[in-house]
């Protein structure tokens, strides 16, 4: 399948400061394709490089074709952008907001107005379109954000931490629109923290951290890959019965403060290395065991 958006050599330094360290990646039109990573890890910085909204340093990097460095008003025109912060405008209303952006895309006012609705549907916000924007709750002024990126239909779909702020009712509904819209073939770009929306949305992955990708692939081949298919917490008291049984190589482990992970290819390969450790948790692994492997358990800013 062809790649919609891809990146080589991608550089972006502010000042002395690397946000983003000379990677390459490619994403396949009608995918979801996630960035995952910490704070500071350079995922907003792609992002914005991809909209046209950032200037590269240095590298290459092309959006259906096009050169961001040369054909940035042609590729905005493909773009819908959801930010990080809600920026609407609050002496607006809804139904305005929308009508007012579509302006942008040189959309005749009838079709601005019959998109918005059709929009304001989708996310379930029609009774507040004459409401003012200050008036809502944060949840909706997230979904509208979301809906307003998609008013003029666009082929690609950029969403810079699109659930923050959410309650699971609002944060599963947009899910279930976001695998609706990639189902029908839009291409949407997703960079989150969240590891359950990453593992449910996504059809790859790059894990960022310092600017760098540290692993990529679908969400299952990088769990298997890296911690493996279980996962067992024992208490760090524990460590010392369990440690030298480890060396067998059927399982890996770490050890954070007053825990000892231990990560097993199989459940099998668990009880065979460790049996059953009283007061341990046994469970199977995910991907936020790749990302806490990969990229470390302490706070990063």
């Amino acid at each position: 399948m062809a790649s919609i958006v891809e990146a080589r050599g991608l550089l972006k330094k502010f000042g002395p400061l690397v946000a983003v360290a000379g990677i390459d990646f490619a994403v396949e039109a009608g995918t979801c394709f996630g960035f995952l990573g910490p704070n500071g890890a350079g995922k907003t910085s792609t992002m914005r490089m991809v909209c046209c909204q950032s200037p590269l340093t240095a590298g290459q990097l092309y959006v259906s074709g096009l050169d961001v460095r040369t054909q940035g008003r042609a590729i905005k025109a493909l773009l819908g952008v959801v930010p990080q912060e809600n920026n609407l405008d609050p002496d607006f209303t809804v139904l305005h907001n929308l009508v007012v952006y579509a302006r942008y895309f040189e959309m005749p006012p009838d079709t601005a107005r019959r998109r918005a609705y059709e929009v304001l549907d989708l996310f379930h916000l029609r009774e507040k379109a004459h409401s003012p924007v200050r008036d809502l709750s944060g949840g909706m002024k997230r979904r509208l954000v979301l809906a307003r990126g998609l008013l003029h239909e666009p082929r690609i779909l950029v969403l810079d931490e699109p659930t923050t702020g959410l309650d699971p009712q609002g944060r599963h509904m947009v899910w279930q629109k976001l695998r609706q819209l990639r189902e029908q073939g839009t291409t949407v770009l997703l960079s989150t923290q969240n590891m359950e929306e990453a593992a449910r949305l996504c059809d790859w992955l790059v894990i960022m951290h310092q600017g760098r990708i540290l692993a990529q692939g679908s969400p299952a081949d990088l769990v298997r890959e890296h911690v493996g298919s279980q996962v067992v917490e024992v208490p760090a008291d524990a460590a010392p019965a369990i440690v030298g049984q480890l060396s067998r190589g059927d399982a890996t482990w770490e050890e954070v403060e007053d825990t000892v992970y231990v990560f097993a290819r199989d459940r099998e390969a668990l009880h065979r290395t460790i049996g059953l450790v009283p007061g341990a948790t046994y469970r199977p692994a995910t991907l936020e065991d790749v990302f806490l492997h990969l990229t470390g358990r302490g706070l990063t800013e």
